[in-house]
């Protein structure tokens, strides 16, 4: 299995602390938030112990990932004020090659399994309407590796729209950075191939 780092784009983008320690408000250790990223974790340790080549992993965790993330918001926050003067055409396949990149990239990235473990705080913060779970991602060698998800409420259930990496890398931050030149030089069409490659490339 690949570095968490490496799950996240190349150029990586530090968040305050304060984004994620600002006004904590607890809620219960059963919060219904968990359930999705406990889902995503026994997706991915699914993955990692099947042995599976990479289509077949992608195939298998797909669905956990659609069940777990909003892609649709993802996609529309990391391309970020240019979505409103986007066709309805161009933001369809701005989802679709999002979901394929995003696919593509836990199944490459998770792809062998060697007593990693996943453990996920009983506490869960509210931040405005979000809350915040933060898991901690162990193995038998080298250090444990703190992961926190930002679910947001979506058609009645709470779904995964950023992750953090060590509580200051955020994915989100990352690929509005790198989406942000695709985007200036070439428009939606451009950025639709961008992913289509980096999905290309994680299925190598």
């Amino acid at each position: 299995m690949r570095s968490p780092l490496q799950i996240l784009l190349s150029s990586a983008v530090l968040l305050p602390s304060s984004l994620l320690a600002v006004a904590p408000v607890s809620a219960q250790a059963s919060d219904p938030a968990q359930a999705p990223v406990k889902a995503l974790d026994d997706g991915l340790l699914g993955i990692m112990k099947s042995g599976k080549p990479a289509a077949a992993r992608a195939a298998a965790i797909g669905p956990v990932i659609d069940r777990s993330f909003d892609l649709p918001l993802m996609t529309r926050l990391s391309v970020g004020a240019g979505w409103t003067t986007t066709s309805a055409a161009d933001q369809s396949a701005l989802v679709a090659a999002f979901r394929r990149m995003t696919v593509a990239q836990y199944a490459k990235n998770f792809d062998s399994w060697s007593g990693q473990a996943f453990t996920i705080d009983p506490k869960v913060d509210t931040r405005g309407g979000d809350r915040l779970v933060r898991t901690t991602l162990s193995s038998k060698s080298g250090s444990p590796t703190a992961l926190s998800y930002r679910l947001r409420q979506s058609g009645g259930s709470w779904k995964i729209i950023d992750v953090f990496y060590r509580n200051s890398i955020s994915q989100l931050a990352t690929r509005r950075a790198d989406f942000a030149s695709v985007l200036q030089s070439g428009g939606a069409k451009a950025l639709v191939t961008h992913l289509d490659e980096l999905a290309a490339k994680s299925a190598r």
